[in-house]
């Protein structure tokens, strides 16, 4: 302190004190200070709850200070040092900060332990009497019961074998002419068999004394799959390593595919939702579906594609997986309109056949499907004013696909708009607002989306 210091009066400092004193700003509360170094440190609540395995529904009850819906004292004192560790605060000052502010009701809270009494020493020697006699008939059932469970566990822990004989190889071609064969294999004796053929149907069958078993099954032409498993009737186990047998019947000649198509009919009007494609084929690798605009709903029918520009983007071509007995099913998700749906099915030397159906998309009030990509994002959802409770303040993970429909309108509110992608009424818009941003979209009939407020 200076000379003019100690000259200045005693009372001139003393006042300056108290300015400082009060001009002195509060420490931010503990919530606020967590926030704030969440926010320092530039990750959100989900990134956090990755990096500290505690669950952001915590996290967050720790940012707003809703210490009630944290489990207990203890996890919160748990929680608040490792999150202070990860937030590159010190864990010592934050969880006494905690203490002052919550005052007795955090130390209420601490669990009570109760230490028990010291257990007297039993009396010297050894004095035969009931309990004695009790106790030793105890134990005795208790080391008999031990012995039974170990020889059950014993028992049960060991699955049963499998093994294929014929076919030596898993993958096998067989003659043209081939139309059966006799699968051979051995696993323990009297076990179940299980064969799963490409179709619907389970053979099933028992193995002998001697574990060997055989069962002949038919062929088609093309590939032929098997799943073959056994079971141990009496424990139930399964055998670890089901074995898997490829069996192909070559085509004689090359053979043109042909084409079954069960949906959808020819003329007929989907409403609210994709049209459903299915059918069968055979000698077929894949299937395609595409489709051409013939014009708006109530537009004179020609079945030719509308000879000016059409109002409606051209849908992307669809790759349908033909399944192992020639089906498929897929949806494929058309805008409001007439089209011309073709469904094309190919074989591995090019040679392909078509199947063409009229169709009419007629969409009614708001058709929306909401789907999460690149990220998770909650979200809360009003279907003509009424909020879906199903779909309130839920988070939903990468790949999640929901479908709202409503008269009037449908209004979603993301919490990341850059991971929620939306089509309406079969015309899909993609995102509509950047990752990790919280938005309200209306979506309506007719007229692009707006962004509004939720309630």
């Amino acid at each position: 302190m200076t000379a003019r210091e100690h000259a200045r009066p005693a009372g001139d400092r003393a006042a300056e004190g108290a300015r400082a004193a009060v001009n002195a700003e509060p420490a931010p509360a503990l919530p606020e200070r967590l926030l704030a170094a969440r926010e320092r440190k530039g990750v959100d609540l989900y990134r956090a709850e990755r990096d500290t395995k505690i669950r952001a529904r915590y996290l967050g009850a720790l940012e707003r200070g809703a210490y009630k819906e944290l489990p207990g004292a203890v996890y919160t004192k748990g929680f608040l040092r490792n999150y202070a560790l990860y937030l590159g605060l010190d864990p010592d000052d934050i969880l006494a900060q905690w203490h002052r502010e919550r005052g007795p009701e955090a130390i209420g809270s601490e669990p009570v332990i109760v230490v028990p009494r010291a257990i007297q020493a039993p009396r010297q020697g050894l004095a035969f009497s009931p309990a004695v006699f009790v106790a030793a008939i105890l134990t005795v059932g208790v080391l008999l019961f031990a012995g039974y469970l170990g020889v059950q566990v014993l028992r049960f822990v060991k699955p049963p074998t499998i093994a294929v004989t014929d076919p030596v190889q898993a993958v096998t071609q067989v003659d043209d002419s081939t139309t059966q064969y006799d699968l051979r294999g051995t696993s323990i004796p009297g076990a179940t068999i299980s064969i799963s053929t490409s179709g619907p149907d389970k053979i099933l069958l028992t193995a002998g004394p001697d574990g060997t078993w055989n069962q002949t099954v038919s062929l088609r032409r093309g590939r032929n799959e098997f799943m073959i498993s056994a079971t141990d009737p009496e424990t139930g186990k399964q055998a670890e390593n089901p074995v898997r047998i490829l069996i192909t019947v070559p085509f004689s000649v090359v053979q043109a595919p042909t084409l079954t198509l069960d949906s959808p009919a020819d003329g007929s009007t989907i409403q609210n939702g994709a049209v459903p494609i299915s059918g069968s084929t055979t000698n077929a690798t894949k299937v395609a579906v595409t489709a051409a605009y013939l014009g708006p709903v109530g537009a004179p029918t020609g079945g030719k594609p509308a000879a000016s520009p059409s109002p409606q983007p051209t849908p992307q071509p669809a790759s349908v997986d033909v399944a192992s007995d020639g089906g498929f099913n897929t949806g494929y998700e058309l805008s409001a309109g007439r089209w011309s749906l073709t469904v094309t099915a190919s074989s591995a030397e090019g040679k392909t056949i078509a199947l063409t159906r009229t169709v009419t998309i007629g969409y009614q009030g708001v058709n929306l499907i909401v789907s999460v990509k690149g990220g998770r994002a909650w979200l809360t959802v009003w279907v003509d004013g009424t909020l879906v409770q199903a779909a309130s303040n839920r988070t939903y993970s990468d790949g999640k696909v929901l479908t709202f429909n409503g008269q009037q309108s449908v209004m979603v509110w993301t919490g990341s708009s850059g991971t929620t992608y939306f089509t309406v009424n079969g015309k899909s818009l993609g995102h509509l607002g950047p990752s990790g941003v919280s938005e309200t979209w209306l979506f309506s009939p007719s007229g692009p989306p707006k962004q509004t407020q939720h309630p």
